[in-house]
């Protein structure tokens, strides 16, 4: 038994069990699914369950967020649910049946860029690195770089890392992720993106003055020239050239005879997807390009731009929900290429810092519940290190005061982000660590804007959290975990009775793999010969099968679970043969009548009519007994004891 398996195996039971999961994946925080149908999901009780920090469904798909140690979850779930986990990319393709043409959209812009961020965060924090050393002057009204040698060959190698990444990387990139993603060849797709930064191109960030000085070189065929441009750092151009092969790949893979395509189809693909590339679709690029972030830069630089940040930094975090901030990435890639730098991405940051803050009210709010300590604290790390979700959809959005409160804050700081002009230098770790990422001239003010994301968003959390009785609620909470934990401690042996007249099974002779397995917990089965089915113990009806009144769940004052199950794969049944003497939220005594049921139609319907008890939830007992190949009756002959 793996660390999660016992929530492992709730989590299943919850979720709608092992037919309802179509695919399953995990990235790193949470757990994906993609799901048969999503309204057979218990939200309630999924997040009940301890380990689950928060749900919510995104991109088609269903995401449960359990935190750093996802890896463990997932590999104990998969055990216990008999479910192949399949790759997060095959995840994306099937939950894209439950996605609309914009979110289709955005996820495609997202399988784009995901690929590229590490190393683009890389990049960012290199050049982070070196605006402090080459262009701060903290030491004695001089940079370090001037007045180390050491230092100006550290800045001078960082610079290789640098341009690989900003110049270079991000044509190549784009164009390998779009032929991966279109299930062309990678490598056509790498050799694509170099011709497009090549040495012997007119390197962008020269064009300008190449032009201006006559010496920009061009390819001459005597009744056209075509001017020699590189397009480092250049998004839409890489994008436009890349699908153009992907499709020209397709397009010539039909026409061309089987024998000869190793040769004729790379040579083609790549020959006209490169002329397209330079003759026609890099320029259209370069300007769509250019007008997109000089329309949003005129909108962070000009005269309403705290208009534009208040309006930015209000919505960014209901963008991630939504999935459209992944717009953002191209944006700032091509804001830097154009401009230096991004005054966009700062805001990103500030949003980040401003939902984690609003987790810090809340942490404060609840400080003497250790459940939601359990939660609220590594969700705030997390969220003030870049990763919002945990923060987000588990605390934020379960709560909305709080997220509306980060909101708040996070507008404030994008109005003074952006009525000062805080730019950066490249896209870093949103979140605290942001600041390396922000050029030198904007640090002090980034700062300024970071301490107002922090205060602004605590301080309207924690006081609408006052008003609203979180931390009451929270205190009440403490007293029943308190509570709880102590009738834990004095968990009393518990005796299960028969639920039937007839002979007991063990539960690993059932033939149903799900019971046998244990998939969801240890128990027994009966061989019935009678009709009736009898309330092993005293508790509560916790849930009934509405509509198939096949099976019932009961939960114990002391906690313990307990399912009840009449005949194998009856559910299709629809009913027919069962009739329900009980309703949910019903406390019954131990021989008390739940479910009559009719063992011939079960079995004309072609179904075993062998029913089995499970205990789903036995935490705070060691040790189960079952007592199979007894011949016993209903409520007088014990079969199982816990204790």
């Amino acid at each position: 038994m793996g660390k999660f398996s016992s929530d492992a195996k709730e989590l299943l039971a919850a979720i709608g069990g092992k037919e309802n999961i179509t695919a399953v994946s995990h990235c790193i925080t949470r757990m994906r699914f993609v799901l048969t149908d999503p309204k057979n999901a218990d939200i309630k009780r999924i997040e009940a369950i301890k380990s689950v920090k928060g749900t919510f469904t995104q991109a088609g798909q269903f995401q449960v967020i359990i935190g750093n140690e996802v890896a463990d979850f997932y590999k104990d779930f998969t055990e216990v649910s008999g479910v192949s986990g399949v790759s997060k990319s095959e995840v994306k393709s099937m939950s894209k049946q439950n996605q609309n043409i914009l979110q289709r959209l955005m996820t495609s812009i997202a399988e784009i860029f995901a690929p590229l961020i590490p190393a683009i965060v890389v990049g960012g924090l290199i050049l982070g690195f070196r605006n402090v050393i080459d262009s701060m002057e903290i030491f004695g009204g001089a940079t370090l770089v001037s007045q180390s040698q050491f230092w100006a060959g550290v800045d001078h190698f960082l610079w290789l890392l640098g341009e690989a990444v900003f110049h270079v990387g991000i044509p190549v990139g784009i164009c390998w992720t779009i032929m991966k993603k279109m299930g062309g060849t990678e490598m056509l797709g790498i050799i694509l993106g170099l011709t497009l930064v090549s040495s012997q191109l007119t390197n962008a960030y020269a064009v300008a003055s190449a032009m201006a000085n006559g010496t920009l070189n061009q390819w001459n065929f005597g009744f056209i020239q075509v001017n020699m441009i590189g397009y480092q750092a250049q998004v839409l151009p890489a994008m436009l050239a890349a699908f153009t092969l992907a499709y020209l790949e397709r397009f010539f893979k039909k026409i061309v005879p089987q024998v000869v395509q190793m040769i004729l189809v790379p040579f083609f693909s790549l020959l006209f997807a490169v002329m397209a590339a330079h003759f026609v679709l890099g320029p259209i690029g370069w300007r769509i390009g250019s007008w997109i972030s000089a329309a949003v830069y005129a909108g962070i630089s000009g005269s309403y731009r705290v208009i534009f940040g208040a309006i930015f930094g209000f919505f960014y975090a209901p963008l991630v929900i939504t999935g459209l901030h992944h717009m953002s990435n191209a944006i700032d890639i091509q804001l830097i290429a154009d401009f230096g730098g991004t005054m966009l991405w700062p805001m990103i940051a500030l949003s980040n810092i401003a939902q984690g803050s609003a987790v810090l009210g809340m942490i404060f709010l609840q400080r003497r519940s250790a459940k939601a300590k359990e939660l609220n604290i590594p969700s705030c790390i997390s969220c003030y290190l870049g990763v919002t979700e945990p923060a987000m959809f588990g605390v934020n959005l379960k709560y909305v005061f709080p997220f509306i409160c980060g909101m708040a804050g996070s507008c404030v700081a994008g109005i003074i982000s952006t009525a000062t002009s805080v730019t950066a230098s490249a896209i870093g770790v949103g979140g605290l660590p942001g600041i390396l990422s922000i050029q030198p001239g904007s640090i002090a003010m980034f700062a300024v804007c970071m301490a107002v994301a922090v205060v602004v968003p605590f301080a309207l959390t924690y006081m609408a959290g006052k008003r609203k009785g979180i931390d009451k609620e929270a205190e009440d909470e403490a007293l029943k975990e308190e509570a709880a934990e102590k009738a834990k401690a004095e968990h009393s042996p518990v005796d299960f009775m028969a639920f039937l007249t007839g002979k007991t099974v063990a539960i690993t002779e059932v033939p149903d793999a799900t019971f046998a397995e244990k998939v969801l917990g240890d128990g027994i089965a009966i061989e019935p010969v009678d009709n009736i089915l009898v309330s092993p113990v005293d508790a509560v009806v916790e849930q009934t099968m509405e509509g198939s009144n096949h099976a019932i769940g009961l939960i114990m004052d002391n906690g313990l679970e307990i399912l009840l199950h009449i005949g194998l794969d009856t559910v299709a049944m629809n009913g027919e043969g069962f009739t329900i003497h009980v309703a949910e939220g019903d406390r019954v005594k131990m021989g008390q009548e739940l479910i009559t049921f009719d063992p011939e139609k079960i079995r004309a319907a072609g179904h075993p009519v062998t029913t089995i008890m499970v205990i789903t939830n036995g935490e705070g007992y060691e040790t189960f007994r079952f007592d199979a190949g007894l011949e016993v009756k209903a409520a007088e002959n014990v079969i199982a004891h816990a204790e």
